[in-house]
């Protein structure tokens, strides 16, 4: 399954071209980076063709009345071509886009919201008061409009922030639309106004995601993992700190069904002593199967924070449990099984891997082995420093056996001597 920030930009990326997501499924692949920056060039080019007519109608702005003309507009103009005008004209007047969208009725600005200019909306947070703003982020959340309500958070002064905290009491909607947000800066910053308002409203909203719908818990947790580490750590021990057993065990069941292990391990890898153990003791791990199926979907993903979460949850599992995951580690793709020790150096989990290799089973070992015979000298030349200086030795006989040692000192005067010759 599509990760869920590149389903958002995909999402994103059809309504800009009036299309439907499935049309432009065979774009998932170019992950959510490229199709964010996609969509913003495309967005670009299609407000921009209409320029000139923009222009001659931002210029009539200042003579207008808008007492006047705002009943008309909402009776006999279309909300999208409204829309398209006003981020061109707000760009130009945004002392009286603000004052325009004070006057129009929540509904018809939610109508038009979709086709506003993301630069326009940026420009109207700075200038207006958030009241209104959170009028139209309401309706469009009553709507489930998740898409559109994206922008708005994107875009989100800390007077919004607060005044979302204050206004907006849709917990699962406020998530839903968090998802499509793609700065992880603002969502930190979003998440960090929950946590240390006046209201404080994350504890209410951590409940709202262990008793929610699966969807929910999805997004919560591509919403979440995303978050600076600070945040994720708060938000993991309300999460799982103080829940039930049984809503634990069910988010971890969905994060696995929905395909969104890298997300949840991401999480696990931030969490105080509070949040882990009490995930750790959760009866759910005691079927290795489940530590099996994460192994499984972190196969194809090159994430080290996610490494970070399994290494750190399996160094607390039974032996049952992590001999199973040691040896599914063994049977990924062997670009996989080489990116090991790349990933248990960049994340300082050596002791872990190498627990994982240990219990893994004479053939779990000697795949390992095999495939870490053939890393370069400085890869080898590191495991075995590992190995020996952790005390695994005897436990790891037969990697040690079958990777080649390499002596330091002469790798080191090779490389001297390479150096040397190309600088001759």
């Amino acid at each position: 399954m599509t990760d869920l920030t590149t389903r958002a930009q995909l999402i994103l990326l059809a309504r800009t071209l009036h299309v439907h997501p499935q049309r432009l499924d065979h774009l998932r692949h170019l992950g959510a980076d490229q199709l964010h920056t996609l969509n913003q060039q495309i967005s670009g080019v299609l407000l921009d063709q209409h320029t000139e007519m923009f222009r001659r109608i931002s210029a009539l702005v200042p003579f207008i009345p808008l007492t006047i003309t705002i009943p008309l507009v909402q009776k006999l103009v279309p909300p999208m071509m409204t829309g398209r005008a006003a981020g061109p004209v707000g760009l130009d007047h945004p002392g009286k886009a603000a004052e325009t969208l004070t006057m129009l009725e929540p509904g018809y600005a939610a109508d038009c919201a979709p086709y506003l200019d993301p630069r326009a909306i940026e420009q109207l947070s700075d200038q207006m008061a958030p009241e209104p703003i959170v009028e139209i982020m309401n309706e469009l959340l009553r709507r489930r409009d998740y898409v559109t309500v994206g922008p708005f958070l994107a875009c989100a002064t800390k007077e919004l922030m607060s005044a979302v905290e204050t206004g907006v009491l849709d917990d699962a909607g406020l998530i839903f639309s968090a998802a499509f947000s793609y700065d992880a800066d603002v969502l930190s910053a979003v998440v960090r106004q929950l946590l240390d308002g006046p209201h404080r409203r994350v504890p209410r909203m951590a409940q709202t995601v262990l008793t929610g719908s699966s969807d929910l818990q999805h997004a919560a947790l591509s919403v979440f993992s995303r978050c600076a580490p600070d945040v994720i750590r708060r938000m993991g021990d309300m999460l799982f700190g103080v829940a039930q057993p049984d809503d634990v065990a069910r988010v971890v069941r969905n994060a696995l069904m929905l395909g969104a292990a890298p997300e949840f391990l991401t999480m696990v890898g931030n969490l105080t002593s509070l949040g882990l153990w009490t995930l750790v003791g959760n009866p759910v791990f005691g079927d290795p199967d489940i530590g099996v199926d994460f192994v499984a979907q972190l196969g194809g993903r090159g994430d080290a924070q996610s490494w970070r979460g399994l290494f750190t949850l399996m160094s607390r599992m039974d032996d049952d449990v992590r001999s199973a995951v040691g040896y599914a580690l063994a049977l990924l793709p062997e670009s996989v099984v080489a990116e090991l020790p790349a990933w248990a150096t960049e994340t300082g989990c050596w002791p872990a891997l190498l627990d994982l290799v240990a219990v893994s089973g004479e053939r779990g070992q000697a795949r390992f082995g095999s495939i870490w015979s053939q890393l370069g000298p400085e890869r080898r030349a590191y495991l075995h420093r590992c190995i020996t200086e952790l005390g695994y030795d005897s436990r790891l006989a037969e990697i040690t056996a079958l990777v080649e040692p390499v002596e330091v000192d002469l790798l080191f005067y090779q490389r001297r001597q390479k150096g040397r010759y190309r600088n001759g």
